[in-house]
């Protein structure tokens, strides 16, 4: 249980996030992921390197409020420096002893999920997010449609 529910987390996350409208949701996930990058500050025990690795991410972030790309980068680098505290550090909540190494799991989903561009998870269940032909489905303009 250990090892799957930080997974569904991240499935879980990926799906209340899209119920957020774009562009909002993906500025919404660039904050997210800049709050992810400080949540060691208080007391990540890595001395400067956590000031170090929160203005990295605030800078991907911040590149991130335009571009998918930098958000799940921002993820990727978070799961390092979630599997680099479990391992030398403390963790990321802390009374939980692996709490870093469930963030380690978690923050991959989310960044596959970023890395595919945000997509609404919610229109794929439903069918509207999956690749259709030219004038077929919900896609078509209404200039296109006949009566």
């Amino acid at each position: 249980m250990q090892y799957v529910a930080p997974i569904g987390i991240g499935v879980l996350y990926a799906l209340l996030m899209s119920l957020v409208h774009e562009p909002h949701r993906r500025r919404l996930n660039a904050v997210m992921v800049a709050g992810a990058g400080a949540a060691y500050l208080s007391g990540g025990g890595l001395g400067g390197w956590e000031f170090a690795f929160t203005a990295l991410l605030a800078y991907v972030a911040f590149r991130g409020l335009e571009s998918w790309t930098f958000i799940g980068v921002g993820w990727l680098l978070h799961t390092v420096w979630d599997v680099v505290h479990h391992l030398k550090g403390n963790p990321i909540i802390p009374f939980a002893h692996t709490s870093s190494l469930g963030c380690a799991i978690c923050d991959p989903v989310i960044a596959l999920w970023c890395l595919r561009g945000g997509p609404s998870l919610i229109a794929l269940v439903r069918g509207r997010g999956r690749s259709r032909g030219p004038g077929r489905g919900p896609e078509r303009s209404r200039a296109t449609m006949t009566p």
